[in-house]
């Protein structure tokens, strides 16, 4: 069997080279849309070279966006449109581009000032400042877990402070997590769309990923006990209130079969709440279900601003020591003078001023979207930052996603979120939030709902 191969005859590091034959060759379409790249070591066996360098051009590869690695499947030709959440830049409101890619809060005055407010007060407060240059626990300032959990516990997610670990965002969370729990090589399972960040850290610690069917109605058990069957996992994560990309929330009587589940296998579970809701707008938390094996990830990026890096990780007593562990070696502690300032903005009532003010403005965004997308299939939750469009028959989402960037629109085709080598569905994720006006989402989802009803001719149209 032939593989494709590249001409090495150029200049350069061959690593480089490899890179350069790459582009091309998807350029010239002699490498498709989501065709395989050779297994790394047969493709150094053609070449002469050693694995490492065809490791290093396939790295050169993704970075520049035309391949993406899947954990336990192979690199693939990345899809036009696809986005890489790697290299995450934000420039909202300060480029002729509508940025509705990122799950960003909506820019909201309460918060500036807010966050002002905050920063003016730490000079005096002489605590923080006695305690801001030194060397603190790993898992943060008892003083300030205390706040955190007052806070959580007033929003509906009742926990102790000696539970929490102070961390440094949902993503260090994450990190934190599946360090604590698995080890090289074990198998993490999450729906078979989820959050990009998760596949990242799994590929980074050379996890196996299991993905597992889900439905409006969240993880379907039944199946997921089947694939455990087949392909056991130690560990699940899990966002049960609004799962990014779809929206969907995991019932009442699914949390209990999941959790049923996880105590039969000894899986542990990953519950993700830093999509933020009110309690009116939640089910029953996993942790309280089994606290014995649940980490509950919370994080202030999609409440009080993401550039804080700040959050908490509920953690079993069991695995508080090796969480622990895992921050010591990533940062040694939590910065205290970041969280105190968090701590002083939630102390203050302003932190839950913003969270009213949110709530009210992403209602309206939300309404403003479903409006604007007439006869469109859009999913949407109260209080979410994002709506998930699925297109309809004959339109490719790469393609839709491409043909919006040109006119200036930016939004996140399915193949960003699929787990392994799940087929990508012909979906769009469409963050309203991220706009920063109102005024700009009106226009951007006035090209969104023109572009959808007005696809391309396609090639039987047109011979």
């Amino acid at each position: 069997m032939t593989i494709w191969t590249p001409d090495l005859s150029g200049d350069g590091p061959r690593y480089r080279q490899i890179a350069r034959a790459i582009a091309d060759a998807i350029d010239s379409g002699a490498l498709a849309t989501g065709e395989k790249l050779p297994p790394q070591r047969r493709l150094a066996h053609a070449l002469g070279v050693t694995p490492g360098t065809v490791t290093r051009a396939y790295a050169e590869a993704e970075k520049a966006g035309r391949v993406v690695a899947r954990v336990g499947s192979g690199t693939y030709v990345a899809e036009p449109g696809t986005q890489d959440f790697t290299q995450i830049r934000v420039d909202r409101g300060t480029s002729d581009v509508i940025d509705l890619g990122l799950a960003l809060p909506p820019p909201l005055a309460v918060r500036d000032s807010g966050f002002a407010r905050a920063l003016s007060a730490m000079p005096a407060d002489a605590t923080l400042c006695a305690t801001a240059l030194d060397y603190q626990p790993p898992d943060g300032m008892a003083r300030h877990r205390t706040v955190y959990a007052e806070w959580m516990t007033a929003l509906g997610l009742p926990v102790a402070a000696d539970e929490l670990i102070v961390n440094l965002g949902g993503m260090n969370g994450i990190f934190a997590a599946l360090s604590a729990c698995l080890q090289h090589g074990e198998r993490i399972a999450a729906e078979r769309l989820t959050y990009p960040g998760l596949i990242s850290v799994a590929a980074q610690l050379g996890l196996k990923t299991v993905p597992l069917a889900h439905d409006g109605d969240g993880l379907d058990v039944d199946a997921l006990a089947a694939r455990h069957a087949r392909q056991p996992f130690s560990a699940l994560y899990v966002m049960p209130e609004h799962q990014n990309p779809t929206t969907t929330r995991l019932s009442e009587e699914r949390r209990a079969a999941l959790v049923d589940f996880a105590r039969a296998h000894d899986v542990w579970l990953i519950e993700d709440t830093v999509q933020f809701l009110p309690e009116a707008e939640r089910g029953t938390p996993l942790y309280r279900l089994a606290p014995e094996r649940t980490i509950l990830l919370f994080s202030i990026s999609k409440m009080l601003g993401g550039g804080l890096r700040s959050g908490v990780m509920r953690v079993p007593p069991v695995l508080h020591a090796r969480v622990e562990t895992v921050i010591r070696n990533v940062s040694w502690m939590p910065p205290p003078l970041i969280v105190g300032l968090v701590c002083r903005w939630i102390t203050s009532g302003d932190a839950d001023a913003v969270l009213a003010a949110q709530w009210d403005e992403l209602a309206e965004r939300r309404r403003m979207t479903h409006e604007a997308l007439p006869g469109i299939d859009v999913a949407t939750r109260a209080g979410g930052f994002f709506a998930w469009i699925r297109l309809p028959p004959g339109q490719r989402a790469a393609a839709t996603a491409t043909r919006l960037a040109a006119q200036g629109v930016r939004v996140t085709a399915a193949e960003s979120f699929c787990l392994g080598s799940e087929a990508a569905p012909q979906a769009l994720r469409l963050c309203f939030s991220a706009a920063p006006d109102r005024a700009e989402l009106v226009r951007a989802l006035a090209i969104v709902n023109q572009t959808i009803a007005s696809p391309p001719a396609g090639a039987w149209q047109t011979i």
